[in-house]
């Protein structure tokens, strides 16, 4: 082998050692960026459920009295009770 083989040759193999880490960083940051983005994603679907637990006593309990009352007009008709009930307390205290 000559001396001009033998340097083509060792800098073909430091170039290949090059590479190789280049890539193993590539794939390691590859690595990293799709757990990265699975623990992303579990994140936003664990506080969307927790929003969703947080919430439901109120929405049901909302859903309740506007059932029970039939809908908007029995609501709005319980608030124009009260309404009443506050007046006839002010007319008593005069």
């Amino acid at each position: 082998m000559t001396p001009e083989e033998k340097s083509l040759l060792e800098r073909t193999y430091k170039l290949a050692e090059e590479n190789n880490k280049i890539l193993r960083g590539l794939r390691r940051s590859n690595r990293t960026a799709i757990a990265l983005r699975a623990l992303y994603w579990v994140v936003i679907i664990a506080l969307s459920y927790g929003a969703i637990y947080f919430i439901q006593p109120y929405f049901n309990t909302l859903t309740s009295m506007l059932g029970q009352n039939g809908g908007i007009s029995g609501l709005t008709s319980d608030l124009s009770t009260l309404q009443e009930a506050a007046n006839q307390l002010k007319a008593v205290k005069k």
